[in-house]
């Protein structure tokens, strides 16, 4: 029986953070209740019609937003079992992200009591000043308080979302984040270099603030690498660090293509090798309106540019198992050019980017493929 993801987005946010451009706003009660309410519906239409095509159960959910936790832990039980009863199987990875505002040992009672077992905070910076000019609410104190409930309610499978490249850090300040992370004993790191998006009010007003440069940026990034793997926490995609056993499985759906049903606003899917999406606009979800028709997906150079984001890389037995066909000569040819500069590796296991590789992917990527 085929494996699929199944992604939920909750487009609601106590408050909106500086830098973000996710669809994502305030919202009453009310419209919290009737959202999920049409969430909880078009789970179980959209996932029967689904089976119906082709036999098949996702091992992974992943509420995303937004902040989900918003929500409350009550609606977040009842759209996770509703996932249970439609398409899920006993042992899925399911995945909640949380902001730390809010959220109490209760709260992760009832999660971790639904089948909830693994949680995505945002804490992006443990240096308070960092944090506010980011938007946070909450600060360092109320993330650990957030951290150390999860863990006493029986879900240690957390991990942290930290921000590279944000006004006013250096080596020094990035230390006592990952210092603050690797303390609080969490298995899992994400870490995003911030990209200014037009329209948000960092962007905006960036001229008000002091930016790493690009050279202290891609420092900061190694100096996190280094930190991390140092204490068994690896790199196993560009901007993700898991000890063994603690990769998000959801993520990995993405960058290896595998199939995915994405539910809610701006929510994309990829079935069949077709690609469909949610325009940004809750009233149109609301109004049971269909998805969006994006195209075919799942061609090679997809396939590639996703899995050479991995440290795995692209990888020759899966190409074959795939494609019926090797990894192209021509790219070998162009892999060759990179790899003497230390950028990647390619060899007869496939082609892999080293972390020096990682820094500038996207221009690798664009000469590879």
């Amino acid at each position: 029986m085929k494996k699929i993801g199944l992604y939920l987005h909750i487009p609601f946010c106590r408050q909106k953070c500086s830098y973000c451009d996710f669809y994502s706003f305030s919202a009453s009660e009310e419209q919290k209740g009737r959202y999920c309410d049409c969430l909880r519906s078009s789970i179980l239409t959209s996932c029967k019609a689904l089976q119906q095509r082709k036999p098949c159960k996702a091992d992974t959910l992943y509420i995303g937003g937004g902040t989900p936790s918003c929500l409350g832990a009550k609606r977040l039980e009842s759209l996770v079992n509703t996932a249970k009863s439609a398409i899920l199987t006993e042992d899925a990875q399911i995945t909640v992200e949380c902001n730390p505002f809010g959220t109490d040992e209760d709260f992760f009672k009832i999660l971790n009591g639904c089948g909830v077992n693994r949680i995505s905070m945002g804490l992006q910076s443990a240096v308070d000043g960092e944090r506010v000019i980011l938007g946070r609410i909450s600060d360092k104190n109320q993330a650990e308080k957030a951290v150390l409930a999860a863990q006493k309610a029986g879900i240690f499978n957390i991990s942290l979302d930290i921000m590279l490249g944000i006004p006013n850090q250096d080596k020094e300040s990035l230390s006592r984040t990952a210092d603050f992370c690797l303390q609080l004993g969490v298995p899992h790191i994400s870490a995003y270099m911030l990209k200014l998006e037009e329209g948000t009010p960092l962007y905006r007003n960036a001229g008000k603030y002091s930016f790493p440069d690009e050279d202290m940026t891609a420092d900061l990034y190694l100096q996190l690498c280094e930190t991390l793997s140092s204490h068994g926490i690896m790199q196993y995609e560009i901007s993700n660090f898991a000890k063994p056993g603690y990769e998000s499985r959801h993520n990995l759906k993405y960058w290896r293509c595998e199939e995915y049903l994405g539910l809610g606003p701006s929510a994309h899917s990829f079935i069949d090798g077709k690609r469909f999406y949610y325009p940004r606009d809750w009233e149109y979800f609301l109004d049971g309106k269909p998805p969006v028709p994006d195209g075919n997906g799942g061609g090679f150079e997809e396939y590639a540019m996703l899995a050479l984001r991995l440290s795995e890389g692209l990888s020759e037995e899966r190409v074959i198992k795939r494609y019926g066909h090797k990894i192209p000569m021509s790219m070998r040819e162009k892999a060759r050019r990179f790899e003497s500069g230390g950028f990647l590796i390619s060899d007869s296991s496939g082609i892999r980017f080293t972390r020096k590789g990682f820094l500038v992917s996207n221009s690798l990527l664009a000469e590879l493929l």
